[in-house]
């Protein structure tokens, strides 16, 4: 090689030395590694709390912080081991699912937002195959009833339908202070009992009115459907002193003729 092919390597020599210099150096960075990020509990039953843990290794040079959880309906999840997970160490986080009130084939989500950048949000995926058994299921026509404006002193009656819509015998009981229930004319004494498909017409009577304004009943219907085993129904009326329906008499009386 001849002396000015020498200095033309040289100088490019010198200058790669000089660019890797001005170079930044390279910042370490968190890196989240799920040993897995889907958990199918295959077929269960409505009603199972199904439970697992998704594992984490922190493959980065830097910390990584857990900074937040996020879930959807039905899921729950929270960090069991420390927010902030050193590079080369594992994180946990448990995640359950009730499955009450859910059927067919199910998928829920749970997200994982940590300190990477653009790479943040971890995506963890819960799925069943929700099997419901058969059961009884309870149903009502209505769920607030309005007496409208009633006098002091009056006694009320409210009618409600009571629906068996599942597989199985319902067993309902009903409870209220100072209420009655009533079914084809006789007081009920205890719970009803309905075969799958058949409904019963229920009467609610209520005590003589003593107390003037606003009212509001919640009625308590507690049956064996196990995934509404507790329902209320809300009842309203305002009521009226006898003195105020005579002063309003007086008032509108000529409206009235």
């Amino acid at each position: 090689m001849n002396a000015r092919a020498l200095r033309r390597f040289g100088a490019i020599l010198l200058i790669a030395a000089a660019a890797a210099a001005a170079a930044p150096a390279q910042t370490p960075a968190p890196r989240a590694a799920f040993k897995t990020t889907v958990r199918d509990f295959g077929t269960v039953k409505q009603g199972d709390v199904l439970t697992c843990e998704f594992v984490f290794r922190n493959e980065g040079g830097a910390p990584l912080v857990v900074e937040k959880v996020e879930t959807t309906c039905g899921c729950t999840a929270a960090l069991v081991s420390e927010k902030t997970v050193a590079p080369g160490r594992e994180g946990r986080v448990k995640a359950t699912f009730d499955t009450r009130g859910y059927s067919g084939r199910m998928s829920r989500y749970i997200t994982i937002v940590t300190n990477e950048g653009e790479n943040r949000r971890h995506e963890l995926t819960l799925s069943a195959d929700i099997q419901v058994p058969p059961s009884a299921r309870i149903d009502i026509d209505r769920y607030n009833i309005d007496l409208g404006v009633v006098l002091e002193g009056d006694s009320l009656a409210a009618r409600i339908v009571v629906k068996s819509t599942g597989q199985r015998e319902l067993k309902v009981e009903m409870a209220q202070e100072n209420v009655e229930f009533f079914s084809g004319g006789k007081r009920l004494a205890g719970p009803i009992f309905l075969p799958a498909g058949d409904s019963r017409e229920i009467e609610l009577r209520f005590p003589p009115q003593t107390r003037t304004g606003s009212v509001r009943d919640y009625i308590l219907l507690k049956s064996n459907d196990p995934v509404r085993s507790t329902m209320s129904i809300y009842v309203s009326r305002y009521v009226i002193s006898k003195k105020e329906m005579k002063e309003l008499f007086e008032k509108y009386k000529s409206v009235l003729k």
